[in-house]
């Protein structure tokens, strides 16, 4: 049976933030490409007409074109590249999310045989190549729903909590709220001993929605329940992978003090 190591199935996402900050993004070099392109094309039809003619400081239109093509092999090469990288990572973060799936499935009780392939990391298009979609707007019932679940919750009746909380994210999937209520969630699958299922309910929250600002705690309380089903070594990895990720959020100090209680090297 696969041994799923936590840590390796979220390093992608420290990977995706780190290439963000770099200077010469993707968009970056694409975009210098079209430049040089359109000045290779203007360039080409003023030799046409006017041919090799010197410019000041000794240079002659020839020159500088052969110094553009030189440029545009450099840009392309290194898009090439860039390309290949984000390739390479995409696929292995796809294929480690699909091996936690397999993980904390076979954690419930679960059939890993029914999981079906884990969608690409990031979806078919990288972000800067399409428009940022608009926010999803809360559905007419949606508030209402969410309000009377987290009351029923903070009223301590779990069982209730969760089939309402379950209900919701059937019933908006890609609401504004889920990833709020794949967290509640978790904390009432938690009340009713179910460490499996909140340990699911944390990883569904976590990995759908890793910007919201429930996804640190959630990425802390993925790895307690872990610890708690006696998964120590995989309880520690996802518990480091809270400070990498989300660094001086709260949810990193109760993310070391876990750490500290499992003895984690």
């Amino acid at each position: 049976m696969r041994r799923l190591l936590v840590a390796l199935a979220l390093v992608v996402w420290p990977l995706a933030g780190s290439a963000q900050d770099r200077a010469e993004t993707l968009a970056d070099i694409r975009a210098e490409l079209t430049q040089l392109g359109g000045e290779l094309s203007s360039l080409r039809s003023e030799l046409m007409t006017t041919g090799a003619v010197a410019r000041p400081g000794g240079s002659t239109m020839l020159e500088r074109m052969e110094a553009l093509e030189l440029e545009l092999m450099r840009l392309t090469g290194r898009t090439e590249e860039l390309e290949l990288r984000v390739n390479r990572i995409v696929a292995d973060g796809t294929n480690r999310l699909g091996d936690l799936e397999f993980r904390v499935t076979e954690l419930e009780g679960g059939d890993p045989s029914a999981l079906s392939s884990p969608a690409p990391l990031g979806g078919d298009k990288p972000a800067a190549a399409s428009p940022a979609a608009p926010k999803p707007q809360t559905a007419v019932g949606e508030q209402a729903d969410f309000d009377r679940a987290r009351a029923v919750l903070g009223q301590g009746d779990f069982r209730t909590a969760e089939g309402l909380l379950a209900a919701h994210a059937a019933a908006w999937p890609n609401g504004p709220l889920t990833g709020e209520v794949l967290f509640l969630r978790g904390e009432a699958l938690e009340g009713l001993g179910e460490t499996a299922a909140a340990a699911r309910s944390y990883l569904d929250s976590f990995s759908s929605y890793p910007d919201s600002p429930r996804a640190p705690e959630a990425l802390f309380r993925l790895g307690r329940a872990l610890g708690r089903l006696g998964q120590v070594h995989e309880a520690c990895l996802t518990l480091g992978e809270v400070g990498v990720r989300y660094s001086a959020n709260p949810a990193e100090a109760l993310a070391q003090a876990e750490r500290a209680a499992l003895a984690c090297p």
